[in-house]
């Protein structure tokens, strides 16, 4: 039987609290630090290692993470939410966007539907629609093919379908699978909307409006703008747009759209990429192929995550040597630093993934929490983000863990050779010296070029960055994120805090407003 329990009732995480702690520049450095890169590190899927060996911890405290693991019953907890176990307890629902990419254990049937099955039908009628758009057979008014597909969405249907699309441009570009280009509308400032639009051939152009109730206020706004483009250019909106969105929602049958995808509300925003909602625009983009390969590095990624031995499960020991990192160790934040252009929105999406799920300071009973929770995550790809905040991550007064992800290959595999090394060679380089020079950090007189070292940080390492590297990359980090809950006694899958401005904002456009808020809408001349 499962057992919800709050991080500080666990005899396991105050033996962790006990712990002695690791000395990481010391431990980091000669032989000792070479041999700790050499065994740290576990497989992640698609072909890619999740290398631990700058992380601030050593065997007796793997050992005692993995004995947290088990008193925290972590596989256990994601067993009972891929098996449909009601996991999201503030809104009453399953849990279930690991199904969108296999399954692992038994068949969820919710309100009479397997919704294995539910999920693989709406990918292949969202392949079969690609593939007739690729072809010809659905085009515009005159006959002509669509060569752009532009999401309207907000949130989670705008931040992981986006960070996706420009993680695998270029490789689609090399290895000609760019069916379409893509465009993204989601802020509600109509200067995005506009400049989005302004670079778009409209006539050749399909819009994908995802909304899962079909009243989202923001993404109708950006909808309507698009539609009023669209008759102002001559064009017919309804032949130039589709709707992902539930199948009770007043978009789902509407003459509005070509045709409408479904989706459910067993799959939060954030969690979904491996949709319909990232489907959609994916399969048009680069071909319903393309994202079967991003598919089944999830599920490779998924299956790792179900492995009870923590030193086999890369998700759950990210997870919880995050948890030692938070709770034990103090560290208010956490740095996600891609070595890869491609992947340049990709921190954007973990902000929202990570912080939307884990920002809380409530359990899953609704109860306060007397302990640290998710930490504050940012990034920017290498090697500008090491001339934009590199300083304060090697000499500030804050110790913040770095995740860094780099690949040994580019995509397009073009190159040049300057001083003996090719451009990739020098990004990796990079990356390599700052895991080293942020454990080891340097010795000197004058203490403004002193390196105090000690911050430790952990790499994901692949051979190039492909369809299936990004699902797994995906997957890894939603995975971590589900462990970082349990271990919080959490309930990672609702945000309410959310809702509150949204709800507030509906009150400034009705003027129904008093106090500071009248004020504020006042100098804001709505």
């Amino acid at each position: 039987m499962i057992a919800w329990k709050n991080l500080d009732t666990l005899s396991s995480f105050h033996k962790l609290e006990e712990d002695e702690k690791v000395n990481l520049a010391a431990a980091m450095a000669g032989e000792s630090g070479a041999q700790r890169v050499k065994s740290y590190s576990v497989p992640m899927g698609a072909g890619m290692d999740f290398n631990f060996g700058a992380r601030a911890v050593d065997d007796a405290i793997l050992s005692d993470l993995a004995a947290f693991a088990k008193e925290a019953q972590l596989t256990e907890k994601f067993a009972a939410l891929y098996n449909g176990e009601v996991i999201n307890t503030g809104e009453k629902r399953r849990v279930l966007h690991h199904l969108c990419r296999g399954q692992l254990g038994e068949d969820v049937i919710a309100d009479g539907v397997n919704k294995r099955a539910f999920y693989l039908g709406e990918q292949e009628k969202i392949a079969a629609f690609a593939n007739k758009v690729h072809s010809g057979e659905i085009a515009n008014a005159v006959g002509e093919k669509f060569t752009t597909v532009c999401q309207i969405g907000i949130g989670g249907s705008d931040l992981g379908p986006r960070a996706i699309y420009l993680a695998l441009e270029n490789w689609a570009k090399v290895n000609n699978t760019l069916k379409m280009k893509a465009a993204f509308i989601s802020n509600v400032d109509p200067d995005d909307a506009a400049g989005v639009l302004s670079n778009l051939d409209l006539a050749h152009s399909l819009f994908i409006l995802v909304s899962k109730s079909g009243t989202t206020l923001e993404t109708l706004t950006n909808e309507s703008f698009v539609k009023d483009a669209l008759v102002k250019a001559g064009l017919n909106p309804s032949k130039h747009m589709i709707a992902v969105t539930s199948e009770t929602s007043p978009l789902a049958k509407s003459s509005d759209y070509l045709t409408a995808f479904f989706m459910d509300d067993y799959i939060g925003g954030r969690y979904s990429s491996s949709s319909g909602v990232g489907g959609a625009v994916l399969s048009l983009a680069f071909g319903p192929e393309v994202f079967a390969q991003f598919l089944e590095g999830a599920a490779e990624a998924d299956k790792l995550a179900a492995n009870e031995e923590l030193l086999k499960n890369p998700a759950m020991l990210d997870a919880l040597i995050g948890v030692y990192e938070r709770n034990v160790l103090g560290y208010p934040s956490t740095a996600v630093l891609p070595y890869s252009q491609a992947l340049s929105r990709f921190p954007a999406h973990l902000q929202q993934l990570d912080m939307e799920s884990n920002g809380k300071s409530v359990n899953r009973f609704g109860e306060p929490v007397h302990y640290a929770t998710g930490p504050v995550i940012f990034g920017e790809p290498g090697t500008n983000g090491q001339h934009s905040f590199y300083q304060l991550l090697h000499q500030g007064t804050d110790i913040i863990p770095l995740q860094f992800v780099g690949f040994r290959s580019s995509q397009m595999d073009t190159d040049v050779v300057i001083q003996g090394s090719t451009s990739q060679q020098k990004l990796c380089a990079n990356v390599a010296a700052q895991i080293v020079a942020f454990a080891c950090g340097k010795d000197d007189e004058n203490l403004n070029k002193k390196f105090q070292g000690g911050r430790p940080s952990s790499i994901i390492i692949g051979e190039k960055l492909t369809p299936a590297a990004v699902g797994a990359l995906l997957a890894h980090f939603e995975n971590k994120v589900m462990f970082q809950g349990f271990a919080w006694n959490l309930n990672s899958f609702d945000q309410e805090g959310v809702q509150l401005g949204k709800v507030l904002a509906k009150k400034v456009l009705a003027h129904d407003t008093d106090g500071a808020l009248k004020v504020y809408s006042d100098l804001l001349n709505i």
